[in-house]
């Protein structure tokens, strides 16, 4: 069995030269960065040559090298006939969110991998946060109790730049909702199991763009719970808490900071040994919170290193091609209840 997956990068710039490539790929023990292509080809020589890769100028020619993966870092409209590609070549593939425009593209992209045989990931990697872990495994012991509600909230200070593909649907799906409330969405239904009904609005509130730049939306989930996911391309970065809330009937979780590309941030629970009784005059006393700090890692270290393994075990991703498909589903009914007004099952 090899020992390293040997990796191509289509997009090597952005998250991929700010993020994957070095804190992922270049640090990962069981992966190594064969190519690099980017259609920014000054970008992609920098690249190559910070991490001793070949760039090359096409994706078909990143294809045709003794590569066993690739990831797919390029714009959300490229998604589908990049995935295409790395099918037909036999790669296992590692593709940004959104996978394509619409649940038939993301479909047709996981379809294809399958026929092929090759393994197909979604890049989710705030699953992958110690924090969130740690979280999901005081749920999955009741130590909560019965959840009831969360929130997960990303936003960010994204002003019009000149050929922003994230600012026009057509070639990034949507805004705010979709480029930032996809993971946020995706992270609550890891914690709490699917959701069932979404109520969403989205508008222009500060920006001009055509994507949306603010966005709500309400979950209703299987297992009875509600949750809230608010996203913003129009608040201030200092102002963004990235914050996660966890509430049951026998604890909290809430978290600052943990939300959003780093591994840092700021996690508290206040655990009861049972719900108690009705208390008259809700004293809140002060103190109490338990920190949660298991160590940092970062996010796209630990999503190489997992897909990777995935590969050289023959195993199914941890974040799979259904991980992106039900995110389409979830999107794709937030913008239908945002057009209509009404709920939408998703």
């Amino acid at each position: 069995m090899a020992e390293a997956v040997r990796w191509g990068v289509i997009g090597a710039g952005g998250i991929a030269r700010r993020r994957t490539i070095p804190e992922g790929i270049a640090a990962a023990g069981n992966a190594r960065l064969d190519s690099v292509f980017d259609i920014n080809q000054a970008a992609n020589a920098e690249v190559a040559a910070q991490y001793d890769a070949a760039a090359v100028e096409s994706v078909e020619a990143l294809l045709a090298r003794d590569i066993d993966a690739v990831y797919i870092a390029s714009p959300a409209r490229e998604h589908r006939v990049h995935a295409l590609a790395c099918a037909r070549a036999g790669k296992h593939t590692l593709c940004e969110k959104p996978l394509g425009m619409s649940i038939g593209e993301a479909e047709e992209m996981a379809g294809a991998a399958q026929a092929a045989g090759v393994l197909f990931g979604t890049a989710f990697m705030m699953r992958f946060h110690t924090q969130h872990l740690a979280a999901k495994r005081l749920i999955d012991e009741g130590r909560l109790g019965k959840i009831a509600y969360a929130r997960a909230q990303l936003s960010c200070w994204y002003p019009p730049i000149p050929g922003a593909w994230r600012q026009d649907p057509a070639t990034g799906g949507g805004g705010s909702l979709i480029d930032m409330g996809g993971h946020c969405i995706d992270l609550l239904e890891t914690l709490l199991g699917p959701a069932a009904r979404v109520s969403c609005f989205i508008r222009n509130t500060v920006h001009e763009y055509k994507s949306e730049d603010s966005a709500v939306v309400l979950l209703e989930f299987a297992s009875g719970a509600l949750g809230t996911v608010d996203t913003f391309f129009c608040i201030t970065d200092e102002g963004s808490r990235n914050a996660l809330e966890l509430h049951g009937s026998m604890g909290s979780v809430v978290a600052e900071g943990t939300l959003g590309q780093a591994p840092q941030g700021r996690m508290t629970a206040i655990l009861k040994e049972s719900s108690g009784g009705y208390d008259a005059g809700q004293a809140r006393d002060a103190g109490g919170d338990i920190e949660i700090a298991p160590e940092p890692r970062s996010l796209y270290l630990a999503e190489i290193e997992a897909f990777s393994r995935a590969v050289l075990t023959n195993s199914q991703p941890e974040a799979g091609a259904k991980a992106g498909i039900r995110s389409q589903q979830v999107i794709a009914a937030c913008y239908e209840s945002a057009r209509t007004g009404r709920a939408a099952e998703v």
